[in-house]
């Protein structure tokens, strides 16, 4: 058990890992959850990938969930002929009518642009590389003086930092897409430009009306959604530090207190947390990783953080197996020099939950020990989770194959797929000879069991002490 990761990997897929071989091999290096990025997908090619992943996670006996990540309101410049070459102190027009020959500018795709942004607000072009001030505005344009110049190419994403904008939480892009992954089968949603709590109730309603049990993730990318961000991670089912976007909508420089803002908010209402964007950027065209990539995924692992996300470098990289090997190494590396015994700030109400604290205690005591739970609702094992007890691997049992794959994300947990008997020690046992069976314990180790018994007529929780024999 020394060399349980704890951590878990999240891979995006693409052109470079989407054919069943390269799938194969990134699912046996280590892969626990699979992205779909939206932005830069169809529902057809959705439902033929995640059959697909399907197919070779039976063919090489490890599974893994799938993630669709949803595209979320954005807005983008509209197509230009050629590149405009943006120079510093000229006046630029953002404009909502539609294409206007002869003027210099460009037209966006939202109509309400004009309304939400005003004189003074800086609008951030081409994540960030090209920067301009609003000078004055009317019904239907934006008039904006270019302070840092550049090349400007068609539908290039808008940044507005500080502004609130009135967008829809999800676009009808959005829904037809989410519906195409509640019939693919999807485990997690996770929803782009999360502002409010209201946006992930929406969402959660959809997939209520759907008849989904996929859980959310909310992605944090823009100012609103850090001022919101209690709010919001009360009502998610997890967090992702999305640091593409939300690099450029605050000051660079504040980028790792946010991270670690977060980070410590999800630890303390127990919801799970990705570190995601530029992790390992350089590995899409090289071998190695940089330093600074092997302390940034040194610095998340430090954190706590559930899972460390890969996206272009496994989308289009030219390295995306190394990627993951390169991850693991340092996870595995980092992992074990923890030496905060548990999460002390985890907020635990129920009495069912302060006795995971017992138990994770219990096991982190005996030494070469793990937890055995049984769930159909995710709860302990989350929880558990939560705790963050290095060194005591998590076994969750779960008879539900859709919870199977949702427990890929939390962290230090291990899930298995079994059949639960109507003898909680029948299931009990089989669950001891399955872990023995499948060489994830030794005869002779200690674990710590938690199950519920009938006793008089009565269930009671139990905390329970076993020997693999």
């Amino acid at each position: 058990m020394g060399n349980y990761r704890h951590t878990k990997i999240i891979a995006t897929l693409g052109p470079a890992t989407e054919m069943p071989e390269k799938l194969a091999a990134l699912i046996t290096t280590g892969v626990d959850v699979l992205r779909l990025n939206m932005a830069h997908a169809t529902g057809e090619w959705v439902m033929a990938v995640v059959q697909r992943i399907r197919d070779v996670s039976v063919r090489v006996d490890r599974h893994v969930a799938v993630m669709m990540d949803v595209k979320g309101p954005e807005i983008r410049t509209g197509v230009v002929s050629e590149p405009i070459a943006l120079v510093a102190g000229e006046l630029f027009e953002l404009y909502t009518t539609g294409p206007r020959p002869g003027i210099h500018g460009v037209d966006v795709n939202y109509p309400g642009l004009p309304q939400d942004v005003g004189v003074g607000a800086t609008v951030l072009i081409d994540n960030g590389l090209i920067r301009m001030t609003v000078v004055r505005r009317d019904d239907t344009t934006l008039v904006c003086r270019v302070t840092t110049p550049g090349k400007l190419g068609s539908r290039r994403h808008i940044n507005l930092p500080g502004v609130d904008v009135n967008l829809p939480s999800l676009t009808e892009k959005d829904e037809r897409d989410i519906r195409v992954g509640v019939d693919a089968g999807c485990e997690f949603f996770a929803l782009s430009f999360v502002r409010r709590a209201e946006d992930i109730l929406a969402l959660r309603a959809l997939l209520d009306r759907l008849g989904s049990t996929a859980r959310i993730i909310a992605k944090i990318e823009d100012q609103s959604g850090l001022r919101n961000l209690a709010d919001i991670v009360a009502v998610t089912d997890a967090v992702m530090v999305a640091r593409g976007d939300l690099g450029i909508e605050i000051d660079y420089h504040t980028l790792p207190l946010v991270q670690t803002q977060i980070v410590e908010l999800c630890l303390t209402l127990g919801k799970p947390v990705i570190i995601a964007t530029h992790l390992l950027e350089s590995m899409i065209s090289a071998p190695f990783p940089t330093r600074a990539e092997i302390s940034d995924i040194s610095t998340a692992v430090r954190e706590r953080a559930d899972a460390v996300m890969l996206s272009g470098e496994t989308t289009t990289g030219m390295y995306p197996l190394e990627c993951v090997e390169v991850m693991k190494n340092i996870v595995s590396t980092i992992e074990p020099t923890e030496r905060r015994r548990m999460n002390e700030v985890l907020a635990l109400d129920e009495p069912k939950a302060k006795m995971l604290r017992s138990a994770a205690a219990l096991a982190q005591e005996l030494g070469n020990s793990g937890i055995v739970v049984f769930t159909r609702s995710g709860f302990l094992a989350y929880t558990l989770g939560a705790l963050r007890t290095v060194g005591v691997p998590i076994y969750a049992f779960t008879d539900d194959d859709v919870l199977f794959r949702q427990l890929l994300l939390p962290w230090g947990v291990e899930p298995f797929l079994m059949d639960f008997s109507d003898d909680p020690e029948r299931t009990i046992l089989d669950a001891l000879a399955y872990l023995k069976r499948r060489d994830w314990c030794q005869a002779g180790t200690w674990l710590v069991v938690i199950t519920n018994v009938l006793a008089h007529g009565r269930v009671v929780d139990t905390l329970q002490l076993r020997q693999v024999v």
